[in-house]
């Protein structure tokens, strides 16, 4: 059986790649990308603390899928945003749509 503690250094790994992705990627798709990667970490995290504390209950389980079908519904209004930015400008990099703003 796998250690708690891996899975966890795992989902920090996860978090601090997306954050990195978050911070550096100049394409609106890659920081969505990175946003997701954040949102699965702390879904990991979810189901591991429900495990280590919680053997019996299904709470963080509950959480987890909650959180999916919360980002499941993110990524298709941050997709459609995408779209109607690329019919604007044709191009979908971030320092792009600054334009929009005026």
């Amino acid at each position: 059986m796998i250690h708690l503690e891996y899975i966890l250094v795992i989902s920090a790994v996860m978090m601090f790649a997306g954050v990195f992705g978050f911070l550096t990627r100049r394409s609106t798709l890659g920081v969505l990308l990175s946003i997701e990667l954040m949102l699965n970490s702390t879904d990991i995290n979810f189901a591991v603390f429900n495990k280590m504390l919680y053997p019996a209950g299904h709470e963080g389980y509950f959480f987890a899928l909650f959180s999916i079908a919360i980002s499941a519904a993110e990524s298709a209004i941050a997709i459609a945003i995408m779209i109607n930015i690329y019919r604007h400008l044709k191009n979908i990099s971030v320092r792009d749509i600054e334009k929009m703003k005026w």
